[in-house]
């Protein structure tokens, strides 16, 4: 069965889910609304988007230095209240951020928070190859779009795999965390740390340094 845009915004609206998220429920479930609509609410996918426009004003800061004080992270994850933010849960997932951070070096949050200028420039770079190795202009954009689609997954905290568990990514860890704990969590913002960072030195692997600490 096809799945239509109409569809998808349909079940976008009774859910609140994300667009990609809908295409996926329904592709799985042949385009049965109902059977889609209870397929996102096992995953806690439903509960988490709804939540996600509700203000989160409490939380914490914490840190994650690695082992050997080469790499260190700051971190605010916002919450909706005093009392989750004494979750051990929540504490877990900004752990797991902070770590995440250190690990994958991350420039942003979120696609949104990518400047346009960045994303043009990366367009540039990416269509300039494309046809430097003579790939025919009618599938050049495909092309683009798949390398942005990489460049945000590389660059972009909400995109990448999850360190401990690569079958996730930390926009699915936060939504199972957000329908785990019943209040919209939000990163907010963070701060990354290199020692020596800027200086000319001999390059190391600390993302390997790092995961090698949490394996």
């Amino acid at each position: 069965m096809d799945i239509t845009m109409e569809m998808i915004k349909d079940l976008r609206e009774k859910t609140g889910a994300g667009m990609m998220d809908c295409k996926k429920a329904l592709m799985e479930n042949s385009g049965d609304i109902d059977k889609s609509i209870a397929w996102l609410r096992t995953k806690g996918i439903a509960s988490a988007a709804k939540k996600s426009s509700r203000i989160a004003a409490e939380g914490i800061v914490d840190s994650y230095i690695h082992a050997n004080g080469r790499i260190g992270v700051l971190i605010e994850v916002n919450i909706e209240t005093d009392f989750a933010a004494k979750n051990d849960m929540f504490k877990d997932f900004v752990k797991d951020c902070a770590m995440q951070i250190a690990a994958m070096n991350p420039k942003w949050i979120s696609q949104s928070d990518v400047p346009a200028a960045e994303i043009d420039a990366e367009k540039d770079v990416l269509r300039t190859k494309a046809l430097n190795d003579g790939k025919p202009e009618k599938i050049v954009e495909k092309i683009v779009e798949g390398g942005l689609k990489k460049f945000y997954d590389e660059n972009c905290l909400l995109n990448q795999a999850f360190v401990k568990d690569e079958s996730k990514t930390i926009d699915s860890l936060l939504k199972e965390t957000i329908a785990k704990i019943g209040e919209n969590i939000s990163v907010r913002r963070f701060v990354r740390y290199e020692m020596g960072e800027g200086l000319q030195k001999k390059e190391d692997d600390f993302a390997q340094e790092v995961m090698s600490q949490i394996k």
